[in-house]
């Protein structure tokens, strides 16, 4: 993801967000930046478990109810 980022670009990246928030403010913005990520991660989390909880129907099983159903349809002979 950082690929092009070294060492030196965090720190220019830190010095840069020093100035702009001052040393009061980024303890703030880092436990704000904290809890979004635990509540996405905890959102994402809820909804994968959601989908593993609906019933999966193989395509056999869905044709051999549609064969089922064709049955009783058809006209008597």
């Amino acid at each position: 993801m950082f690929n092009g980022i070294g060492v030196t670009g965090f720190i220019l990246l830190a010095l840069i967000a020093l100035l702009l928030f001052g040393p009061n403010k980024l303890p703030e913005l880092g436990r704000a930046f904290g809890r979004t990520l635990k509540e996405f991660k905890a959102g994402a989390r809820d909804m994968m478990d959601d989908n593993d909880d609906r019933k999966e129907v193989s395509r056999t099983e869905v044709i051999r109810k549609t064969d089922a159903e064709a049955d009783n349809k058809r006209l008597p002979e």
